[in-house]
């Protein structure tokens, strides 16, 4: 029971176990699933508030808090640090009650460009075209001042333009001595180098000169009583400190790797594992290991033969991978995963510098999180059997066989039809095992055969395809499902036996019976040709796992069939323009992104649209003439 679950992880215990410090937190529901990340100062206090008088508590905290089984967290050094993993894990996770932060906003960056002439600019975009960045940083305000500041303080190029022909007229910058005319030759790329290496020092930290600088410049101002240029040189110090606490959370180039920390908590030896994508620690996963070897204190071995084992089948193994100790097998180990990935892979004990910095932090949070690794693997134990046996009991009312006396979960497989009034009609099927969805799993079909809206027969079409596949050897259909549930009723579940029966296989087959609210309330099935139903109302937590599939296969549904119509709308709409063929229409989309931008400016300045390579004069006034009857 959901109840039961929630008791093995006990929240008035943990929340006293919280440290006072910067951090992300996590809250879970009853299946472990991430419902809410928060970010907090302290995170003692802030996930206590939770938990506290829900007097003041608007309706949607409210109702978080109700679906709230546990938390976890991961201790940060500094409130930025916090914000931005924050930001990484709500897009990674795109946790329900996040809906309203649920965005693309990405921080601002510092990039020194790879031109002849750098410049320093503000970007959000981080891109391999050799640039060096730094950030990103939460306050976009001091980034605008620490460049404004830079430019200023070692007269750098601010234009934009690459080449400077004969009669170029200097900006205005040139003129106020705010740049030193590199486009009048009064300066050579070498000579401004060394004046940008100042700058570049700084971003790298060394912020002590510049400093020194402000702080006279504030004071004399403010001794000469010019008041409006000490608060200008107040600010650029604010600027100065904010952007130069240390990013540990990012590291100031485009890396990839892991960090592997082993733990003990009781008898079970883990590995927890930090990911590092494109410079940002994106997320945190904890293994536990099992057998003989791992029962001893020798981290050293279990790291090593956690890499063997998690690497040979993982989708991606990153170009290094951070560790506190280095195993005894470490160049077989470079080797064997070099050989795997297809590219260098290196392993790393870090003596200095970020990859340090990010490693000791890292480690700080493995010892909060080894306080409550064993309540959280016993309340995940807790779930799975207590998911398994009310499946199970719904299986054996069915009268097929159950799973007993091992740790398999049972695999469901859920079917949808999603079409517009019988048009562009299209299956979805999703994929669960035991409390966790099997992504890789997860199958569309376009349907062929079926015109207009007959969900009976599309959904007869997409089943038959499905296990025809199976029958016929198709591996990405080998894996036959312990228990299939159907998006409906009575029809939907008797379309599925019958096809399930003229495949010759034995599957249990339910339905999930949606009330008003189109929320699962019950699930429908045949046993000895009479039908039975089986409320969820007093089944908690089988009521929010079945909840769960119906929503995840019907969002899926409803996603493929978006683009297909999409797709559709797009094709039809270029492809009747006379001289737009594949490789010109996928440039315009390329180029301006959508239909209805192409349309804007085809009207506005059609001879735009001949900028485009792979476009001449005549497609373009092609494109006009279309729009514009």
């Amino acid at each position: 029971m959901i109840e039961e679950a929630a008791e093995m992880f006990d929240i008035k215990e943990n929340l006293k176990k919280l440290p006072a410090c910067p951090g992300v937190y996590m809250h879970k529901d009853a299946l472990g699933n991430i419902i809410y990340v928060g970010k907090a100062i302290n995170l003692k206090n802030r996930v206590s508030q939770y938990f506290r008088s829900r007097k003041d508590m608007a309706p949607k905290v409210r109702s978080m808090v109700d679906n709230i089984a546990e938390f976890e967290y991961i201790t940060v050094a500094s409130e930025m640090e916090a914000l931005i993993l924050e930001c990484n894990l709500i897009k990674k996770h795109r946790p329900r009650y996040n809906i309203l932060l649920r965005d693309d906003k990405t921080y601002p960056y510092i990039k020194v460009t790879g031109d002849e002439f750098p410049r320093i600019i503000k970007t959000r975009n981080v891109a391999r075209d050799g640039g060096k960045y730094y950030g990103p940083y939460s306050d976009a305000g001091a980034v605008n001042r620490i460049i404004d500041l830079l430019n200023s303080a070692f007269s750098l190029k601010r234009c934009s333009a690459s080449s400077f022909p004969e009669g170029f007229r200097p900006c205005l910058n040139y003129h106020i001595d705010q740049c030193r005319g590199i486009c009048t030759g009064e300066i050579s790329a070498e000579e401004y180098r060394d004046s940008l290496k100042g700058a570049v020092d700084f971003l790298n930290g060394n912020t002590g000169e510049v400093t020194r600088e402000l702080r006279e410049k504030m004071k004399r101002a403010s001794d000469e009583m010019r008041y409006e240029d000490a608060v200008v040189y107040r600010d650029c110090l604010e600027a100065v400190k904010t952007l130069s606490e240390t990013q540990r959370v990012v590291l100031h180039h485009d890396d990839e790797g892991d960090i592997l920390i082993p733990a003990k908590s009781g008898e079970t030896m883990h590995v927890i594992l930090f990911s590092v994508r494109e410079g940002k620690l994106v997320g945190r996963e904890v293994f536990d290991l099992d057998g003989d070897v791992y029962e001893t204190d020798d981290r050293k071995e279990a790291v090593s033969a956690f890499m063997k084992q998690y690497y040979s089948s993982a989708a991606f193994v990153p170009r290094e991978i951070i560790l506190k100790e280095m195993p005894e097998d470490r160049e077989l180990l470079e080797e064997y995963l070099t050989d795997i990935s297809k590219r260098k892979v290196r392993i790393l004990r870090p003596e200095r510098g970020e990859k340090k910095a990010l490693l000791e932090l890292a480690s700080k949070d493995v010892i909060e999180m080894v306080k409550t690794l064993d309540e959280r693997s016993a309340a995940g134990r807790e779930r799975r059997n207590s998911l398994r046996n009310e499946l199970g009991e719904i299986i054996g009312k069915m009268g097929c066989s159950v799973i007993s006396g091992d740790d398999r979960e049972y695999r469901i497989e859920a079917y949808d039809i999603s079409n517009t009034n019988g048009i562009d009609t299209v299956g979805a099927m999703v994929v669960f095992e035991g409390l966790r969805p099997d992504r890789k799993s997860y199958r569309k079909f376009k349907v062929r055969t079926v015109k207009g809206q007959d969900d009976y027969a599309s959904m007869n079409e997409i089943l038959s395809r499905r296990f025809l596949r199976l029958l016929d050897g198709d591996h990405n259909f080998s894996v036959v499902p312990d228990i299939i549930m159907m998006d409906g009723g009575k029809g939907h579940v008797s379309v599925a036996e019958e096809v399930v029966e003229a495949a010759g296989l034995d599957i249990p087959v339910v339905g999930m019976v949606k009330d008003d609210k189109h929320r699962t309330r019950a699930l429908t099935f045949r046993h000895n040709g009479e039908w039975e139903e089986v409320s969820l109302r007093d089944k908690p937590l089988l009521y929010k796992y079945t909840g769960t599939i119906q929503e995840e296969v019907h969002r899926f549904a409803i996603d493929f069939h978006s683009s297909v119509r999409g797709k559709k709308a797009i094709k039809s709409a270029l492809d009747e323009i006379k001289g737009i063929g594949p490789v010109r229409r996928n440039a315009l989309l390329k180029k301006f992104g959508s239909v209805e931008e192409i349309k804007k400016t085809a009207l506005e300045d059609w001879e735009k649209l001949n900028e485009i390579p792979e476009m001449d004069r005549a497609a373009a006034k092609s494109i006009y003439t279309y729009f514009s009857e």
